[in-house]
């Protein structure tokens, strides 16, 4: 009987042979080492992109181009080239528009070009301010209403204020309030 099953290879093995189960598991095997290979590639795949994302979305914004950073020096350098600033008290003063009175409100800061010069403007505080009151009230809403006609009015009181000082003691005129009513 023992010759008959093994013919047939159904039953129970002979001694010394393996099992039929382990035939159909070295069988089966190839093929779930396949699937866990993909399963390993895709899960392997699917962490590189969160970790690109991740890397992408926390330090891309801190990398620039250069361009960008080129920008961002002119800026600074620009930032720390401004020097000691000197406030005046807001004037207010009327101007014209056609046959109506307006109210110019302005605020004016000088940017001077060292500590001493702040006495300077300090001793010669009167004087600046009637030389800025007489400019601005011969403006008109015409003269100040766009960008063109403020840097010009900006333009002339530096000139106006470097006339009672020394030249290139004032260095930039700055408008920090500037209301038309």
């Amino acid at each position: 009987m023992a010759d008959t099953r093994k013919e047939s290879g159904a039953g129970i093995p002979a001694k010394g042979e393996p099992a039929q189960p382990e035939k159909k598991e070295k069988a089966k095997a190839p093929g779930r080492k396949k699937k866990k290979l993909f399963v390993v590639i895709g899960a392997s795949l699917v962490v590189i992109a969160i970790a690109v994302v991740a890397g992408i979305f926390f330090f891309g914004n801190k990398n620039t181009t250069r361009a960008e950073a080129q920008g961002e020096s002119e800026g600074k350098a620009e930032k720390e080239s401004v020097g000691i600033v000197y406030p005046l008290e807001p004037f207010i003063v009327n101007i014209y528009d056609d046959d109506e009175s307006r109210y110019l409100k302005i605020k004016v800061e000088f940017e001077i070009a060292g500590k001493e010069v702040n006495e300077e403007l300090e001793a010669r505080k009167a004087p600046v301010r009637d030389a800025i009151l007489i400019l601005l009230t011969t403006k008109t809403l015409q003269d100040i209403k766009d960008i063109r006609g403020k840097n010009l009015m900006r333009d002339e009181i530096l000139a106006t204020v470097n006339k009672i000082l020394p030249p290139g003691k004032v260095t930039r005129v700055y408008f920090t309030d500037f209301v038309v009513q």
